[in-house]
């Protein structure tokens, strides 16, 4: 960004290093920017739009694209998380942290040796194969190595033996994160056997890439300073620096 091209440097030391590093002293930017922040006439609420970038935004406000980098000063959420995805990339994320296959059951494996991670399933029916490399009980969930097809309602058998009927599979990045019920998390119930009883229409599943999404749109909404304002604040920012 080329505005940190005016801020002064102080040595800083990066984790466990022993050589002090020459960087930005950015903490001399946060009494200006708490200041504004606090103040609602200098700025207005924005919406950004899919696929919009900093630059656009900028030019969309002040006719020029230098002011992008107040976008980031103006709004934590962002300069924290960056800017919005747009779908596409966002798509590209989630199946990038999500890339395997989950297998879910209503068997409940909390007090069950069965299908411990690091062990093999096979579907019986689909023949399809791969390892258990991580388990989520809350959800009867078994997240398998790979992308894998296995049939809904089969029963899968482990490398140890064990056999369990599952109720169907997919990708990880489409499988449930949580359920929800009126805006709250909620666990699955369980029948007097201690199995998971299947969720009614009135739980919501949210899946990783629901979850995704939400964040991603919570990121769109952002603080802009009015037009009127910017210059002012612009100089205001380049003398507290060189102070």
């Amino acid at each position: 960004m080329t505005y940190f091209t005016s801020l002064p440097k102080v040595g800083y030391k990066f984790g466990n290093e022993v050589n002090i590093n020459i960087f930005d002293d950015l903490s001399i930017i946060s009494d200006m920017v708490d200041d504004i922040k606090d103040i609602s006439s200098y700025h207005e609420k924005y919406t950004i739009p899919q696929g919009e970038r900093p630059d656009q935004t900028s030019f969309k406000f002040y006719q020029t694209t230098e002011h992008y980098w107040t976008f980031f000063l103006m709004n934590d959420h962002v300069r924290l998380q960056g800017w919005p995805l747009s779908f596409n990339k966002l798509e590209e994320k989630v199946k990038r942290d999500f890339p395997n296959t989950v297998v879910s059951t209503l068997k409940n494996l909390t007090d069950s040796p069965k299908m411990k991670v690091g062990e093999t399933i096979t579907g019986n029916s689909s023949g399809a194969e791969g390892k258990i490399i991580k388990r989520h009980l809350s959800l009867g969930q078994l997240v398998i190595e790979g992308t894998h097809t296995f049939t809904s309602n089969e029963t899968i058998t482990s490398s140890a033996g064990d056999t369990v009927i599952i109720t169907g599979s997919t990708n990880e990045h489409l499988a449930i994160h949580h359920y929800e019920q009126n805006n709250e998390y909620v666990d699955l119930s369980l029948n007097s056997s201690g199995d998971f009883i299947a969720p009614g229409a009135q739980v919501l599943p949210v899946t990783n890439l629901d979850r995704y999404t939400s964040e991603n749109d919570k990121l769109k909404e952002i603080k802009v300073i009015k037009p009127t304002f910017i210059e002012q604040v612009s100089r205001g920012f380049k003398q507290a620096v060189r102070s």
